[in-house]
């Protein structure tokens, strides 16, 4: 039997790890490859697939499945696809998000406020009126806000797709006016509809809505038929109103730079969670329900966040929208106002003398 010393004992260990680092890294940029450019099509539908059919038989027989014979050679080949895929992250990193598309309506404007104070003038607040087609009267307003007015605050989860994922909305309740309720969304073209994988590869733009109730409320749980769940929380004054500026904030810096949405990390309940961050006065914890956004009532449960004299189950059952807002389809005066009282009907006020 033939004896290899030590040297090259490891010397061949060590190359054996390098191939199968290489391969993995052939295996994973290769499907994040494919998809960058199946979602943003970057030479049109036909030539964007023809590229991704080619890169899979070039990965393929760099890793010497179903093709054995290398392009070139095996050092050139691997050469090619290094320099490649370096290029085509300076292309995917160098798209940049943009204001000007020709936009779905219901996101066609971006929020911005002038402030005196305390006072604020929130301009194009949406209001549409939703009809059971789909359909909508197109209405935006300006509303005047006083902060020192803010008497509670209220997570909203909408669930389209199973338990684990909702779309996280946060309102605000005033003592002197109606709720006002906070969303961030992705920026739809007119053309476009939503996608997950989408998200993850620079699709959408993200979107600051603020709206009525009666508006971005309704159209899930009466129109969309998503299963909505109002849950008031409980926060100190102080921490109340310094969230309300950081939407502020927020929407200064969309009106100043369009940014892009991400599915995992720029979504609406990470930036809500990032902002909720910014104003407390203790540091949260990092949680899976952060990601899983249909488990963020459960998280802040945990947190005493959410009133305790329930347990969740009874917190998930109270807080249930569809049920009473089917019934006010039957009201014969369906204002703004009568809806918001809907989603409270049978729950604890938030209190910022209860919060943790």
């Amino acid at each position: 039997m033939h004896n290899i010393g030590n040297r090259e004992f490891f010397s061949a260990l060590g190359m054996g790890a390098l191939h199968f680092v290489f391969s993995i890294f052939v295996v994973f940029s290769s499907i994040w490859l494919c998809f960058a450019l199946w979602i943003q099509e970057p030479f049109g539908w036909l030539v964007s697939r023809v590229l991704i059919g080619t890169w899979i038989a070039f990965a393929l027989s760099i890793l010497g499945i179903y093709a054995t014979q290398h392009f070139f050679s095996r050092t050139k080949d691997v050469i090619v696809y290094i320099v490649i895929f370096i290029l085509s992250l300076a292309w995917y990193f160098g798209l940049e998000a943009k204001q000007d598309r020709e936009w779905s309506p219901e996101v066609a404007r971006i929020l911005n406020y002038q402030r005196q104070g305390d006072i604020v003038t929130l301009n194009n607040v949406r209001n549409f009126n939703w009809h059971s087609n789909g359909t909508f009267d197109e209405r935006w307003e300006s509303r005047i806000y006083d902060l020192n007015q803010i008497t509670g605050i209220n997570i909203i989860t909408s669930y389209w797709m199973g338990p684990q994922i909702a779309h996280t909305l946060v309102s605000f309740d005033f003592a002197n006016t109606k709720p006002l309720t906070f969303s961030i969304e992705i920026r739809k073209e007119k053309t476009e509809e939503f996608s997950a994988i989408g998200g993850f590869f620079r699709k959408y733009e993200v979107s600051l809505v603020a709206s009525d109730e009666k508006d971005i409320v309704y159209t899930r749980s009466n129109i969309r038929n998503e299963q909505v769940y109002f849950f008031p929380v409980n926060m100190p004054q102080a921490e109340m109103k310094a969230l309300f500026e950081q939407y502020l904030h927020k929407a200064d810096e969309l009106n100043q730079q369009a940014k892009w949405y991400n599915t995992l990390t720029t979504n609406c309940t990470t930036l809500v969670f990032d902002m909720v961050q910014a104003v407390s006065n203790k540091e949260l914890p990092t949680d899976y329900r952060l990601l899983a956004s249909g488990y963020l009532p459960n998280y802040l449960y945990d947190l005493g966040a959410i009133n305790q004299h329930w347990d969740m189950k009874t917190w998930y059952q109270r807080a249930h929208v569809n049920p009473r807002a089917l019934e006010y389809n039957d009201f014969d005066h369906q204002s703004s106002l009568n809806y918001s009282e809907v989603l409270r009907l049978g729950l604890p006020q938030s209190n910022p003398a209860l919060a943790p």
